[in-house]
């Protein structure tokens, strides 16, 4: 039996840890996380600290997870306003048999 790809909750749970242990040293507390959360705004990341997340999202999910690649489709200001929400539906997405197909 396949087991299913993960959807948007255990995704978002999963996110919310490898950037509670990326922002462990700034005393970030879980719940602050949301899908709405602005990287840049709400948790004050930093372009080391979205460097950091890359490489956990790559070693969690594998190749199929390129943040360097979702963020190059972007303009600066969708960067800059870019949400968890919007991280969590891109590898929802990717995770899907269909685009596992694709790639």
């Amino acid at each position: 039996m396949d087991r299913q790809p993960p959807g948007e909750q255990e995704v978002l749970a999963e996110i919310t840890r490898m950037l509670a242990a990326v922002l462990d040293e700034y005393g970030l507390d879980e719940s602050e996380v949301t899908m709405d959360s602005r990287f840049t705004d709400d948790l004050e990341l930093e372009s080391i600290d979205l460097v950091t997340l890359a490489a956990q999202l790559q070693e969690r999910w594998g190749e199929r997870i390129n943040f360097a690649e979702f963020l190059a489709g972007m303009e600066l200001d969708e960067i800059i306003g870019l949400t968890v929400g919007r991280l969590v539906e891109y590898v929802v997405a990717r995770l899907r048999p269909e685009a596992a197909e694709r790639s």
